[in-house]
């Protein structure tokens, strides 16, 4: 087990990415010496940088100068540099999964797992205790619109973490209540097999102890499964869904309302509650919401402040995220960022933009992310897309892995079953094509885990400057 001293001088190598980001500003409020690196800076760590922390752009074995313990991100490899460097001098190299339950140590740990919708989830849950005067720690994959921050170390006793399954970060967890929306296959180039990601997440549900809560969604049947394998042991267990009949807490009557916002029914124990609306669209939100309202209840939240806390729910950067709206002769033009990256989000995602953008043709721009995950999910990409009306596919972005012989992004636009699909392999070309082919009312939704957040940025600032004209 790490153990980490107060005041002392922490390295994070690959403070860019928003796993060690939010780590690093925990550690920083807690009164730690921070030092990080990464190949460029961004937003995340200028905000770092301005907070106190030690930003070095670029890697190198300097960079560690003074550091009592190095942390590393999952793509930094034993041969970094940085890590070469620590070796050679005795300072002790950590993973996330290794360190994450020291830094949440002495607080009631809320952890949010699940394929899909664990960074709305984990916002969804810290949002309504900010509002309900909980003052709870977080780290989030993404930043809150109502925060401005993907992380913080608060006063109250709840530290609520996105439980992230890659590298078995979860695994180094150590959760009083755990949440698990959904579980299926991703990450291929980690799990090499459905099963090898179905067994770690019953290894995190094996986590929780017998005094604790484990909340599920009675709609996933692997998320079931667990749940009630935990139950045999004697942890309390919770289900919700919107289908499942298992579900104590259920969502029904799933609509938008007049002033658009999305709303359902909340039934618990058969007896209807109320009904709570999102600014959020989507059965999946849906889903989000009433996993956040089963914690609220668990924290002894009323349930009518917790809801009313949802409906100030902004959401996080890239989940949905509304980037403007244009207004034009023939009507408007909306863009939106989206971080769908996987062939169920992505459907669910453009299923969401239909219901919350009625009549307006669907602009989809995907990039897909890695060469093995669109490998192995294939077949899936290739159904996902139904309710776009069109779709534009740019090459992979490789992120850490190199390229697989005869995968690529004109492959898988033979492959996809869609009537207006193009590929368009640069992200200039992805503009040109929107420029040239967008008629309003339309919208447009970018889906990447990548850098194509740039189509979606130059061509909401095209639209702008056209209108202005």
């Amino acid at each position: 087990m790490v153990h980490l001293i107060p005041g002392q001088h922490i390295h994070l190598v690959g403070i860019g990415g928003f796993g060690l980001s939010a780590i690093a500003r925990v550690l920083l409020q807690q009164g730690y010496t921070i030092s990080g690196s990464d190949r460029v800076k961004n937003n995340l760590t200028e905000a770092l940088a301005k907070e106190g922390a030690i930003i070095y752009q670029g890697h190198a074995a300097s960079n560690i100068t003074g550091a009592e313990m190095v942390i590393i991100s999952s793509a930094v490899t034993a041969d970094h540099v940085e890590v070469a460097a620590a070796n050679q001098q005795g300072i002790p190299v950590y993973k996330r999964s290794d360190i994450i339950g020291a830094v949440m140590d002495g607080h009631l740990n809320i952890a949010i797992a699940g394929t899909h919708g664990k960074t709305t989830t984990t916002a969804m849950v810290t949002h309504i205790l900010l509002k309900c005067g909980k003052d709870p720690s977080y780290i989030i994959g993404g930043v809150m619109q109502s925060t401005g921050k993907n992380a913080h170390a608060g006063n109250g006793k709840a530290f609520v973490v996105e439980a992230d399954e890659y590298d078995y970060m979860f695994l180094g967890l150590r959760p009083n209540i755990a949440v698990i929306n959904n579980v299926e296959y991703d990450h291929p180039d980690f799990f090499k097999t459905k099963e090898a990601i179905v067994d770690t997440f019953r290894r995190f549900g094996q986590l929780v102890p017998a005094d604790g809560i484990l909340i599920a969604n009675a709609d996933d049947p692997v998320a079931k499964r667990i749940a009630r394998e935990c139950a045999q042991r004697q942890v309390f267990t919770v289900l919700f869904g919107i289908d499942s009949e298992d579900a104590t807490w259920s969502a029904g009557n799933l609509h938008t309302t007049d002033d658009g916002f999305s709303a359902f029914d909340v039934v618990r124990g058969g007896k209807l509650l109320c009904t709570v609306k999102l600014q959020l669209p989507g059965r999946h939100n849906a889903l989000n919401a009433l996993a956040a309202l089963v914690v609220a209840d668990s924290q002894g939240i009323p349930f009518d402040e917790a809801a009313e806390a949802l409906l100030s729910y902004e959401g996080t950067g890239r989940r949905f995220e509304l980037c403007g709206e244009v207004e034009t002769p023939q009507g408007k033009i909306a863009v939106i960022d989206d971080y769908a990256h996987h062939p169920t989000a992505i459907r669910l995602t453009l299923e969401a933009t239909k219901a919350r953008y009625p009549g307006r043709s669907v602009w989809a721009v995907w990039q897909p992310h890695t060469y093995s995950r669109t490998k192995a999910l294939l077949n899936d990409y290739a159904k996902a897309f139904s309710s776009a009306d069109h779709v534009l596919v740019t090459d992979i972005f490789a992120a850490r892995e190199v390229p697989i012989p005869g995968v690529n992004s004109a492959e898988v636009v033979i492959a996809m079953e869609h009537a207006e699909v193009r590929y368009t392999p640069r992200l200039e070309d992805a503009m040109v094509a929107l420029a040239q082919g967008v008629q309003a009312p339309a919208v447009v939704v970018v889906m990447c885990a990548g850098d194509a957040t740039r189509v979606s940025a130059e061509y909401l600032a095209w639209l702008q400057k056209r209108s202005a004209q």
